[in-house]
């Protein structure tokens, strides 16, 4: 069976301003609209990038409303997963390109397992994650145009999230600092490749 997963919010990559959003009171409870405050840190997480390895203490914060409590995740994690969001999506990315899971493995060092895991999960949830971000996409963007059909579910899911980061980006012009992963990651809320999302 396997274990419940925590209630997450996902944040801005720099810890020092997620804290002091959070001790001004300017960050929203996701369940009821309330303030979250401070309480506490969740385990330290030793995550790998394209470049190495990132330690991370994510926040913990409570709702003075609700009383529920939320983990707060920096837009470049997934929930579960050691290696970095934009790390999974550039995977992503190569196979709806064409590429193998051998080859995406062996051009970014990891386990060709690992790869073929994150591989079939999205192989799995593709539909509704291309769903989920054309949707997206078309709200968000001034003047939308969805991506045309590809030759996969899953290629049509990696276009609509890069297209749903696109009409983010030309709607609002500082998200171009965030990549289509953390993105993808952030919208999830962490969750882009767990099962019951979305």
């Amino acid at each position: 069976m396997e274990r419940a997963e925590a209630p997450v919010l996902t944040v801005e990559a720099d810890a020092v301003r997620v804290e002091a959003r959070l001790r001004a009171g300017r960050v929203e409870c996701p369940d009821c609209g309330g303030v979250l405050a401070p309480w506490g840190w969740a385990r330290h997480r030793v995550l790998r990038d394209a470049r190495g390895v990132v330690r991370v203490r994510p926040r913990r914060a409570r709702c003075a409303g609700c009383g529920g409590s939320h983990v707060l995740l920096p837009v470049f994690m997934l929930v579960r997963r050691v290696d970095l969001a934009d790390v999974i999506g550039s995977a992503l990315a190569w196979k709806a390109a064409g590429a193998g899971a051998r080859t995406i493995a062996a051009a970014l060092g990891r386990p060709v397992d690992t790869v073929r895991g994150w591989l079939r999960r999205f192989g799995r949830r593709a539909e509704h994650v291309r769903v989920y971000f054309t949707v997206l996409l078309v709200d968000t963007g001034p003047d939308p145009i969805p991506p045309a059909a590809s030759v996969s579910v899953f290629a049509d899911a990696v276009s609509a999230v890069v297209g749903a980061w696109k009409a983010a980006a030309s709607r609002w012009p500082d998200i171009g600092e965030v990549s289509p992963w953390q993105l993808a990651a952030a919208t999830s809320r962490g969750r882009l490749l767990s099962p019951a999302w979305p």
